[in-house]
């Protein structure tokens, strides 16, 4: 038996060698993971950017299985799902796990974001980082609603029709972009084949593509701290970092934990509330898409309605153009305007453990504003609930446009030499 574990080993090892001389495994594991030193400070939100991950792989997998089933026409679609829903041996489970992925999908993106606003870690060096990572939430979006209109449902069907007849109000252009979008003078079929299309070939392979290019990103600048300290900045002898540990095996065990967590919670929604009261799928969607059946009230699934809040906010025309192209101006202005943050920060420091009050105080208003309009947005309109979006509208607005301010003038604590764990 002693003699075989040698052999085992060096079996082991000639292995390894042959593939390293054919492609770079070792080497590629030891950059990324086992070489790779993470801060030993981070907490809590540090867990949100795995969990995306394993959020991603989950939607690939249930979306994957699905598809099997699916029929992507007008007369099969929505008969498609509830068979899928009633026949297909644990179809119900695949499509619940496919619709609460979606809705945990935008829950830790949110907190993902988040993170990155309090720590400063859209800053230098990491400005290529929250672009890559902004690209991904453009596209996430995108990809969310695409899906939004497979189902065939009358809510679906009703929410995709405002959407893109958005498009119609853009000046000039509009009409011909909201035909080409739909592919045809009417959501139809046509709009269908060309939704589900995009849905689960093209924009799963721009996402995929998007998280790798993110992480390899991530690893080529290091991963940011609650403190915003550069822990590149104090190596020893070895060029290892002071305040650093390897990855693999201590983070990868800190975020197995989380997704331990993480799947307990997910798997409680999937089995005993699913719909979560019409939020994560909409009483609606249960019937079939019916041109001349208008729901009560439109509103897109709730990681959207802060954006639609703030479309309905713009009640005005101005220089000419009417409110609705206004409204679709300040929504898109809403979702792409956070890819500037690296360039509107001036704060000496980093963290917002260690700015001043005035960026704390804007941050916590910011987050509050938009919780305000995400529920404004699930709301039939009303006078004071138009007046309340436009104010939180201009919230959300003014932590961007008046950061450059504000992070000027605002005193700030000295950030220490060293992580303070």
């Amino acid at each position: 038996m002693e003699k075989t574990k040698p052999q085992e080993s060096q079996s082991g090892t000639g292995l390894m060698n042959w593939i390293d001389a054919r492609f770079p495994a070792t080497e590629t594991i030891e950059y990324h993971a086992s070489k790779y030193y993470a801060p030993k400070n981070v907490n809590f939100w540090y867990y949100f950017g795995w969990l995306s991950m394993i959020v991603l792989i989950m939607q690939l997998l249930s979306g994957l299985w699905l598809t099997m089933n699916y029929v992507p026409s007008g007369a099969g679609a929505f008969a498609s799902v509830e068979y899928i829903m009633r026949d297909v041996e644990y179809g119900w489970l695949i499509r619940y796990l496919h619709s609460t992925g979606a809705s945990f999908f935008f829950i830790v993106v949110y907190a993902h974001m988040y993170r990155a606003l309090a720590y400063g870690s859209y800053r230098g060096p990491r400005e290529l980082l929250w672009l890559i990572g902004m690209a991904i939430f453009i596209a996430l979006m995108a990809e969310g609603f695409l899906g939004y209109l497979l189902p065939w449902g009358n809510m679906s069907y009703w929410g995709a029709q405002v959407i893109v007849s958005l498009f119609g109000a853009i000046p000039v252009i509009g009409p011909d972009l909201m035909e080409w979008i739909r592919g045809d003078f009417l959501m139809s079929e046509t709009t269908l084949n060309r939704f589900f299309a995009l849905h689960v070939i093209a924009l799963p392979l721009v996402l995929v593509m998007l998280v790798f290019v993110h992480i390899v990103a991530l690893h080529h600048v290091g991963s940011n701290n609650p403190d915003g300290i550069e822990i590149k900045k104090n190596k020893d002898e070895n060029g290892v970092p002071l305040d650093g540990i390897a990855f693999h095996p201590y983070i990868t065990i800190h975020d197995i934990h989380a997704t331990v967590v993480f799947l307990f919670i997910f798997c409680a929604v999937v089995f005993f509330a699913p719909e979560m009261g019409g939020y994560f799928l909409e009483k609606p969607n249960f019937e079939m898409a019916d041109p001349l059946k208008t729901p009560d009230h439109i509103a897109p699934v709730w990681y959207y309605t802060p954006f639609y809040a703030m479309l309905r906010a713009a009640t005005y025309p101005f220089l000419g153009l009417p409110a609705k192209f206004w409204g679709f101006v300040v929504m898109v202005g809403a979702i792409v305007i956070p890819a500037v943050l690296p360039w509107l920060d001036r704060s000496p420091v980093k963290s917002i453990r260690y700015k001043g009050r005035l960026s704390k105080a804007m941050l916590t208003m910011f987050v509050i504003s938009f919780f305000i309009l995400g529920y404004l947005g699930t709301q039939a309109p009303s006078k004071a609930g138009t007046i309340a979006a436009q104010i939180c509208t201009a919230i959300y607005f003014a932590y961007f446009v008046l950061m450059p301010w504000y992070t000027r003038v605002e005193q700030t604590k000295p950030e220490p030499e060293r992580v303070t764990g």
